[in-house]
């Protein structure tokens, strides 16, 4: 699991790796994209990263291993994760837009508080998944293994679970608008309306 470095500025934030400072503090934010970026596609396994706050436009992640990073506050337009594998990881208060998770093998994972916006998590594994507080909107999990999900809390908007296992996937207090559970096993799910 990744250790914390507090940045050098003193902000209490979470230094990027290969940096004394945080994203906030970096003379050129977009550099250390670009250096993590680089640093992703040199290797299939990546441990341990901690790149909190950064912004990532069109990066292709795909096919990649994932284990115990930390990507809290970062920003993600139109990046490609299609079969990756992530064991672990931190996506909280994250925000998403346009990006391709299909096919992936997603497991212990936390967007809590992420805004998740025309995102694909169709024909994919998440299993232990926290969508805790997400706002989710246009998005696909049609085909996919939600098994023990959790979406408390959630806004989920305009989305698809088409097909899906929800055994054990649990909506308390979930705001749900046009969102479709066709041919999906919500017997075996937890709905609780929100008060």
């Amino acid at each position: 699991m990744f250790s914390i470095t507090p940045c050098a500025a003193g902000c209490g934030r979470a230094a990027i790796t290969g940096s004394q400072i945080c994203a906030v503090h970096a003379a050129n934010p977009a550099k250390e994209a670009e250096r993590i970026a680089a640093y992703i596609h040199g290797r299939e396994t990546v441990k341990d990263l901690n790149a909190p706050g950064l912004h990532f436009d069109s990066i292709d992640f795909s096919r990649r291993h994932f284990f115990g990073c930390n990507f809290k506050g970062a920003s993600f337009s139109m990046c490609l994760f299609t079969e990756s594998m992530m064991r672990m990881n931190f996506f909280d208060f994250s925000v998403f837009h346009h990006c391709d998770f299909s096919r992936s093998d997603l497991q212990f994972l936390s967007f809590a508080g992420s805004a998740i916006k025309n995102c694909t998590f169709e024909s994919s594994e998440l299993l232990n998944i926290n969508f805790g507080g997400a706002a989710l909107s246009d998005c696909t999990f049609n085909n996919s293994n939600l098994y023990n999900s959790r979406f408390i809390g959630a806004d989920i908007e305009l989305s698809d679970f088409i097909d899906c296992n929800l055994k054990r996937a649990c909506f308390i207090g979930a705001r749900q608008e046009g969102v479709s559970f066709k041919s999906s096993n919500t017997a075996e799910a937890v709905f609780v309306e929100a008060e």
